[in-house]
């Protein structure tokens, strides 16, 4: 159930704000237009996550074979001579 406000109710009562968007998001409008919107972080986590957008580290790790969303093809490090490590 979205929440309008105007930019001023959003300024003078952004506590107002944070408990409409525990219950959806909140529409913030710029002279009679919207222009922000207000979203819980769980809103914006499945939203993100449905448009492909964030992904965290262990995420994209736990992804396999063809399923993944990405390619990781690190480069060659060429120039550098690499010796084994002498721990004597």
């Amino acid at each position: 159930m979205p929440t309008t406000m105007t930019s001023r109710e959003f300024n003078q009562d952004t506590s107002k704000a944070k408990k409409a968007a525990a219950k959806g998001p909140v529409f913030i409008t710029d002279r009679g237009r919207p222009a922000h919107v207000l979203l819980s972080i769980e809103d914006y986590n499945t939203l993100a996550r449905e448009s492909g957008g964030v992904m965290s580290l262990a995420e994209a790790v736990a992804q396999s074979g063809d399923d993944a969303d990405f390619d990781f093809d690190p480069p060659k490090l060429e120039g550098f001579s690499l010796k084994p490590a002498d721990f004597d």
